[in-house]
């Protein structure tokens, strides 16, 4: 987006969230506006007993078959499936492998996918019958995140990052990157850890970031822990003690680095939010603060698609973004792009926990409950999409109408994100089953995405024509 209409809508946004949020004032009656962009607002989905829908942003899309090879076609591929693409593009079945999350390519080509489950990662190898599939480390501690640096590979489990040189197919001795980090076998947490798995990306400066999800849905201990979790822990290069980069980042999994060096993160956020608004809700009367009311829940608090910098604080638990045009209106469009934060009115009433005015807005949300896993920079897709980011789209629970897995697109504009796109979707049907959910999407060598799905345990080519 222009940088003038951002710098705007970041000062209107910080304005206002002062005035609505910080201390849980009433929400004023919204005053006559013009017509929001286009290109940052997006209408609410239906909710209650309206259809669920295929995918967040499907404009342009075609329904294309799901090619399943011989010997690939075990459930839920063992019947015909459907999805949304690019015309012309095609999406086949590359490989099955149960439990698939992240993945990244080395420099050899091959396609490596964690299995947190199985504790191991595999190592995928193109072949004209398909790839073959080899275990290349096992005996893991829920292995997760995968990221490379030249010729090291980095492997993020729920307790440590260690890294492996890695040369033709073969790993050498690994090194600890970072140890003791919080996981469901910590003494002090007694098994309770929700958000256990953990991402890792590798900064151009060598330094090494590591996602440390949350506890639970509203744990503000986290903030103050050691390891602090719920945070962007950083090694400096070279080495050294895991020092928090950023936080209140509820559940940062998707992980990664932009091609201007910057690092950002794709968080999924906290789940049945009370309403924060000291004012009645629809047709209520009296005040509906504090109250968790479905139809508000269905669209609040956004996903965040977040550039991360040193000291960077998400607000969570505390303060949440809010995409509303008319903030605490049933119905409101929703603007995705730096929405200002409101106080959480179970944890942060009065505004005293944390002033949510002094928070940078975000740069770009999708839908809540969205549940965004893998985020992958470096995708040069053919027109009209280009340079961009991609995100594995999990799909929703905390929510009446289901938020449709699919793999989503948001193109790289001028060291920034632009809106979302679906570049992949049709994975949930109108009654709100699903046949697959994806996790993560990487771009591949030969101009095809590669895509994980846990739920279907595949792993797809998504091709544009000619590739």
């Amino acid at each position: 987006m222009p940088a003038q209409r951002r710098v705007m809508h970041a000062l209107v946004a910080t304005a206002t969230a002062v005035l609505l949020a910080a201390c849980g004032k009433a929400a004023p009656a919204p005053a006559p506006a013009g017509p929001p962009d286009p290109d940052r607002t997006a209408s609410a989905e239906p909710i209650g007993d309206g259809p669920a829908p295929a995918g967040a942003a499907t404009e342009g899309l075609v329904e294309t078959p799901v090619t399943v090879p011989p010997g690939r076609g075990a459930e839920p591929l063992d019947v015909p499936r459907r999805a949304l693409v690019p015309a012309g593009w095609s999406l086949a079945v590359w490989a099955r492998v149960d439990g698939a999350r992240l993945a990244a390519f080395a420099p050899d080509g091959a396609l490596l996918v964690s299995r947190p489950g199985a504790g191991e990662v595999v190592r995928l190898v193109a072949g004209p019958g398909g790839p073959t599939t080899t275990t290349l480390i096992s005996g893991l501690t829920q292995p997760h995140g995968l990221a490379f640096s030249g010729n090291v590979l980095y492997v993020a489990e729920s307790n440590a990052v260690r890294s492996y040189p890695y040369a033709d197919g073969r790993l050498g001795t690994p090194t600890a990157v970072v140890e003791d980090l919080p996981d469901a076998r910590s003494p002090d947490l007694r098994g309770d850890y929700a958000h256990a798995l953990k991402s890792v990306a590798v900064g151009p400066d060598g330094a090494v970031y590591v996602s440390v999800g949350s506890t639970g849905n509203v744990s503000p201990a986290d903030r103050e822990s050691t390891p602090q979790r719920a945070a962007i822990l950083r090694v400096p290069p070279g080495g050294g003690p895991a020092e928090p980069y950023a936080r209140g980042v509820r559940n940062g999994t998707g992980l990664a680095v932009a091609p201007d060096g910057a690092v950002w993160s794709a968080v999924n956020n906290r789940d049945n939010i009370p309403f924060p608004y000291d004012r009645p809700y629809g047709e209520d009367d009296g005040s509906a603060r504090g109250r968790v009311i479905p139809d508000y829940v269905d669209d609040h608090p956004p996903e965040e698609l977040a550039r991360l910098y040193p000291g960077r604080d998400l607000g969570w638990p505390y303060c949440n973004p809010d995409p509303d045009v008319q903030p605490g209106v049933p119905g409101s469009a929703l603007d995705p792009s730096d929405p200002p934060f409101v106080a959480d009115a179970e944890t942060n009433p009065d505004g005293r926990r944390l002033d949510c005015g002094t928070l940078t807005p975000i740069e770009q949300t999708m839908g809540a409950h969205s549940a965004p896993l893998g985020l992958a920079f470096g995708a040069q897709l053919p027109a009209p999409y280009g340079q961009g980011a991609l995100v594995g789209v999990h799909g929703s629970w905390n929510r009446q109408t289901p938020r449709a897995p699919e793999v989503s697109f948001y193109p790289w504009q001028n060291g920034d994100l632009g809106g979302q796109r679906t570049l992949v979707g049709g994975f949930q049907a109108p009654d709100g089953s699903r046949w697959g959910r994806p996790v993560a999407a990487v771009p591949g060598p030969d101009g095809a995405v590669y895509v994980t799905d846990d739920g279907a345990g595949a792993v797809y080519r998504l091709a544009p024509p000619g590739r």
